[in-house]
Parts: C-alpha cells; sequence; structure tokens
C-alpha cells in the first residue's frame, strides 16, 4: 500500500497530551507529534543534535512560547519556526485548548 492513516487522537499518548505519529504511520525518517496542551503546560528542555533531526513547530491554535538556545519565540495560532538540530529547544503553552503539530527528521 502507497500509504498509512491514522486518527491521531486514537493514538496512546506519550505523555499527556502528545500523540507520537511515527511508528504508527510507518515513517521511515519523519517524526510527527499532536500536542493538546492547556495554560502551563511545559515540556523538557532538549535538543536533537545526536540525530541530526531538524523541527518544524506549527501552533494551530492557542498561545505558546518556543524558548531556542535561550530567546523566546512567541506563537500565534498560524505560526512556524524551524529549529537546528543542536538547537535547545523548551515549549510551554499559555493558552487553554492549544494544539501544535511538530514535524521533524534528519
Amino acid at each position: 500500500m502507497g500509504y498509512d492513516t491514522v486518527t491521531y487522537d486514537e493514538v496512546e499518548p506519550r505523555a499527556p497530551g502528545m500523540y507520537f505519529l511515527r511508528d504508527v504511520l510507518d515513517c521511515e525518517n519523519l517524526g510527527v507529534t499532536v500536542v493538546e496542551a492547556d495554560d502551563g503546560w511545559e515540556g523538557m528542555e532538549h535538543d536533537h543534535a545526536d540525530a541530526g533531526e531538524e523541527e518544524v513547530y506549527v501552533l494551530l491554535h492557542g498561545a505558546a512560547t518556543l524558548t531556542v538556545d535561550g530567546e523566546a519565540v512567541e506563537l500565534g495560532p498560524g505560526d512556524a519556526v524551524r529549529v537546528d538540530p543542536d538547537a535547545e529547544r523548551e515549549l510551554a503553552f499559555s493558552a487553554d485548548g492549544s494544539r501544535m503539530v511538530i514535524a521533524g527528521a534528519p
């Protein structure tokens, strides 16, 4: 078959509100995560230097701050940010009902 399909919220979340779709969609390189979060949700600071994976964060609804190498980037609906693999990043949401898609690949 030339494609795979899934409804993201039917996937078991790996962390509260985080739906990782790479495995269920049988992706070889691309990682896709959907995050549903309320005000006060904070992710952990991390990078993807070892995997050489850049990421794109797209905020669909709500408000978020993506801190990249110590610089805060405020996001509103429709905003997208690409982050280098070796950059430290940390995500936080500041509005209830926020929704974001994160895609990453080497």
